[in-house]
C-alpha cells in the first residue's frame, strides 16, 4: 500500500493482477496463479465534488503508481485527473500502463476495469486478452512506452456515478507480458552421434601417419606419437618431454623388455582409442594361476607402469567379477603388487566373508609363500578393523592369526590341506 503526500481522503486504487503468457511452441494462455496488490494514490483536492476543475493537477499531468514488475520487466500506472490532451478540455479522465525499465519490442495485453462499487456488478472493462495472441499483444518499443485511454470516462459522469464511492475510484489492472522465448525440447529432438574420437585416433595409429617414434618389443615393431603418448601417460610425457627425456633420432627404437607383443598392442589400442581390447583366451576361475595369466592382468601391469589410471580402474573391474575362491589369493597378489586399490578392497572383503574356504585354496597358499603381509591384512578385515589389531582386539585377533599361520579353520579346528 503506497500513498502519496495529498490534502484530502480522494483516493484511486489500482488493485493489479500479474500474468505471464508463453509464445513459443507449447502455448498455453496464463496460469490462474496471480500476484495482487493495491496502489493508492491521493489526489490534492480541498472538498468535493470530487476533482473539482480549479485544484485538479492540469491537463497532461499525471498521477503515477508505484513500480511493479511483470515478466521480467518494470510497469506503472499512469492516472491523469485532468486527461491527457489539450484538445479534450479536461473532459475525460486518461489512464495509461506505461512501460518502466528497458525494454525493446515487450509486448503485453492489458485489462482496465471501472469497478462498480455499488454491488451491481456492471464494471466498464477495457481489456485486450479477448483477442488471440497473434493479434492481441500491443508492442512497447521502448521505455517510456504507454497503453491505455485518453477518453476513459467524462469527468462529469463519473462524479456522480456508481463507481465513485467515498471519494475513492477503483481500478483494477491486469497485465499479461508475452514471452518471445520459444521452447521446442518436447517437440523435437536431434540424435547426437557417439564421439567418434577414438576412432580417429585409432585410425592414425593403424596408418602410422606421422609417427616419431618406435618401441621394439621382443623383436616386433610398434609405430606411435610421441604427443598422443605424452597427451595420455605422466610416463611418457616425462620420457619425452622432462629434463632429462631421452632426445631419440628418427631411427632410434625404445626397447621394451618384459612386455608381451599383445600386450604393449593392447596398451597402444587403449592410449588412441580409450577402449579395451577383448581377451581372445579367457580362463576358467577353477584355476588359480589362471587370472594372472589373462590379458586383463598384464593390462593391469601395463597400467601401473605407465601410470594410466582409467586403464588400472577397467581392469580392477573386470578382475572383479572373476574372483572366486581359487582365483582369491592371486588376484589379491595382483592387486597389491599393482596399486590396484578397489580390487584389493574386494578381495579382502571376499576373504574376510569366506575365510575358511579361501584358507583351504591353493591360491591361500601362494599368499603363504608369495606376500605374507597380505594374510595379516586379511586377519584384520576379519577381525573387524586395524585399530582392534594393533592395540590387542583381545582373543578372536589371535586365535584367527594362529589359524592362519597354521592352517587352522575360523573355528579353531584343523584344516586338510589340498594335495
Amino acid at each position: 500500500m503506497v500513498s502519496y503526500t495529498a490534502l484530502s481522503v480522494s483516493q484511486f486504487i489500482a488493485r493489479v493482477t500479474l500474468r505471464q503468457y508463453n509464445n513459443g511452441c507449447r502455448r498455453k494462455r496464463s496460469p490462474r496463479k496471480s500476484h495482487r496488490f493495491s496502489i493508492i494514490i491521493r489526489l490534492t483536492m480541498r472538498k468535493t465534488p470530487w476533482l473539482t476543475h480549479q485544484l485538479a493537477p492540469g491537463i497532461g499531468k499525471y498521477i503515477a503508481s508505484d513500480d511493479f514488475t511483470v515478466g521480467g520487466f518494470r510497469w506503472s500506472i499512469y492516472f491523469y485527473p485532468d486527461g491527457k490532451n489539450q484538445e479534450d478540455n479536461s473532459t475525460y479522465v486518461s489512464v495509461f500502463i506505461a512501460l518502466a525499465s528497458e525494454g525493446t519490442d515487450v509486448r503485453a495485453l492489458f485489462e482496465l476495469t471501472l469497478v462498480d462499487q455499488s454491488g451491481k456488478g456492471k464494471h466498464k472493462v477495457h481489456s485486450h486478452f479477448d483477442r488471440s495472441l497473434e493479434s492481441g499483444p500491443y508492442t512497447l518499443k521502448y521505455r517510456g512506452s504507454m497503453w491505455g485511454y485518453k477518453r476513459f470516462y467524462r469527468r462529469q459522469m463519473l462524479e456522480t456515478s456508481d463507481y465513485l464511492k467515498d471519494d475513492c475510484l477503483k481500478i483494477n489492472c491486469t497485465v499479461g507480458v508475452v514471452v518471445s522465448a520459444v521452447d521446442c525440447s518436447r517437440l523435437h529432438s536431434i540424435q547426437v552421434p557417439e564421439s567418434d574420437i577414438g576412432s580417429h585416433f585409432g585410425m592414425l595409429l593403424d596408418n602410422t601417419e606421422a609417427a616419431d617414434v618406435v618401441f621394439n618389443v621382443a623383436g616386433e615393431k610398434f609405430h606411435a606419437h610421441k604427443l598422443v603418448l605424452a597427451a595420455r601417460s605422466p610416463v611418457f610425457h616425462s620420457q619425452f618431454f622432462g629434463p632429462e627425456g631421452v632426445d631419440l633420432d628418427h631411427d632410434h627404437e625404445i626397447v621394451v623388455a618384459d612386455t608381451e607383443p599383445k600386450v604393449f598392442k593392447a596398451l597402444l589400442h587403449f592410449i588412441y582409442r580409450d577402449t579395451v581390447m577383448e581377451d581372445d583366451s579367457p580362463c576358467e576361475s577353477s584355476t588359480s594361476s589362471c587370472i594372472s595369466d589373462t590379458l586383463t592382468a598384464k593390462l593391469l601391469s601395463a597400467a601401473d607402469t605407465y601410470d594410466l589410471s582409467r586403464l588400472r580402474s577397467i581392469c580392477e573391474s573386470h578382475l572383479c567379477k572373476h574372483i572366486s575362491v581359487n582365483s582369491l589369493g592371486r588376484a589379491l597378489a595382483l592387486a597389491h603388487k599393482y596399486h590396484a586399490i578397489q580390487l584389493k578392497a574386494v578381495c579382502l572383503r571376499f576373504a574376510s566373508q569366506n575365510l575358511a574356504a579361501v584358507m583351504r585354496s591353493d591360491g591361500f597358499e601362494y599368499l603363504k609363500e608369495e606376500c605374507p603381509k597380505l594374510q595379516s591384512e586379511i586377519l584384520k578385515m576379519v577381525a573387524g578393523c586395524e585399530d582392534e589389531c594393533s592395540s590387542g582386539g583381545g582373543a578372536k585377533s589371535r586365535s584367527v592369526c594362529s589359524q592362519l599361520s597354521d592352517g587352522g579353520d575360523a573355528n579353531g579346528k584343523r584344516v586338510r590341506q589340498r594335495t
